[in-house]
């Protein structure tokens, strides 16, 4: 009976500490939940990994600085996983890739970045807008129309970190009820867009960029790719829809998280040397720089 009870006590002490470590863990990787409602810039919100430092912009070019700018939309639960949320990578992601686009290129860059509502009026003051984990993601009627104008009239959205068929499909369906006369493209690796500031030499599928988690593992397996999310998310994608006179106004990375390769940064010395350094971060500086200069 005491062996019996000395059994179960070491059980539940166990099942105890596996319960707090997951929490930590979760905590420490993913967050507990979402940020503040109406949250404005990334400077307002806790971060999720190391701290990015603050910088000084010249008081002259205020309001002539590059704002990495986030939107902020709605998801569908369908019954199954979510297909991502806006905040996802939020705001270490937006704060990293800031800083070193700040010690990179001549660009001034706004050091606490900005999260928008595609119906606010002020998405015209931005000209880049970045969109994270859209396989759920649901336009209102208003957003499709704000959407649609604000690309026609020269703005830029960079699309990211969403995975397999059933995303992709989500996603397409909501920006054709932006454009429904024009298709997304896939890019060749020698489109100017890779070349313009860095000079990337890698194969496509060599740029994907998977979650920390399995980008560290991958020294040791091999894989790069998130086979969670369902069929058809292993082979990295550059898609881009251009307006009628050859201007990019989309860039879609399917099947790859340059996010994470921005948040996670100063964590894994692994995941930065191989996928930070190498792959989200060359990618996100001139995807930035092409947007700004064309």
């Amino acid at each position: 009976m005491k062996k019996r009870l000395l059994f179960v006590g070491l059980l539940l002490a166990v099942v105890l500490t596996t319960s707090v470590s997951i929490a930590q863990y979760r905590r420490r990787f993913w967050g507990d939940s979402s940020p503040p409602e109406g949250v404005r810039t990334a400077r307002e919100a806790a971060g999720h990994s190391t701290d990015t430092p603050n910088w000084n912009i010249d008081p002259a070019f205020r309001r002539d600085v590059f704002t990495f700018t986030r939107v902020r939309y709605t998801s569908e639960d369908r019954g199954r996983r979510r297909g991502g949320a806006w905040w996802i990578d939020f705001p270490d992601a937006d704060l990293n890739l800031s800083l070193r686009l700040s010690q990179m290129t001549s660009l001034q860059v706004n050091p606490d970045g900005r999260v928008i509502d595609l119906t606010d009026p002020e998405l015209f003051d931005y000209p880049w807008i970045y969109m994270a984990e859209p396989g759920a993601l649901i336009f209102s009627d208003a957003e499709v129309a704000a959407l649609r104008k604000y690309l026609l009239n020269g703005g830029f959205l960079m699309v990211d970190d969403f995975w397999g068929d059933r995303q992709w499909e989500n996603f397409y369906r909501e920006i054709k009820r932006v454009f429904p006369e024009r298709e997304p493209e896939e890019l060749d690796m020698s489109h100017p867009i890779f070349h313009c500031v860095f000079d990337i030499k890698l194969a496509k599928q060599q740029m994907q960029v998977p979650n920390f988690g399995t980008g560290e593992d991958s020294q040791y397996t091999g894989i790069t790719w998130e086979d969670h999310h369902g069929p058809g998310g292993r082979e990295a994608h550059f898609r881009a829809i251009n307006d009628d006179k050859g201007r990019m106004m989309v860039f879609i990375a399917h099947n790859t998280d340059n996010g994470d390769g921005w948040e996670r940064e100063g964590e894994f010395k692994y995941f930065f040397s191989e996928f930070s350094e190498k792959k989200a971060y060359p990618l996100g500086i001139n995807i930035v720089f092409y947007a700004m200069t064309h």
